[in-house]
């Protein structure tokens, strides 16, 4: 069965692993104990819309980029064709936003 929370977590984790950064460092910049973030990355916790907010602002990831990803995910495990219809410019950007730490 194919849990939001777990697929939210795991792009949470991706992008800030991606950046180098630790569960310490964006803990303490989207204000959100280190604890608790890391239940959210391993999907064991839900976050609110406000942590989510917080966290992706922390990582400089757009939540639309995030949510996005995990759409994605969700309609590959079930079988469902993504089309890539993300504009160049939005992905270079994010891409930018996620070296940027």
């Amino acid at each position: 069965m194919i849990l939001l929370r777990r697929e939210i977590g795991d792009v949470l984790r991706d992008a800030r692993q991606r950046q180098g950064r630790t569960l310490r460092e964006v803990s303490s910049a989207a204000r959100v104990s280190l604890g608790y973030l890391s239940e959210v990355e391993r999907g064991q916790k839900e976050a609110s819309s406000e942590l989510l907010a917080s966290i992706c602002e922390a990582l400089n990831v757009p939540m639309s980029f995030v949510l996005r990803a995990v759409s994605d995910r969700i309609a590959v495990s079930e079988g469902v064709h993504v089309p890539d219809t993300v504009p160049d410019e939005l992905v270079h950007r994010t891409e930018l936003l996620s070296t940027v730490g």
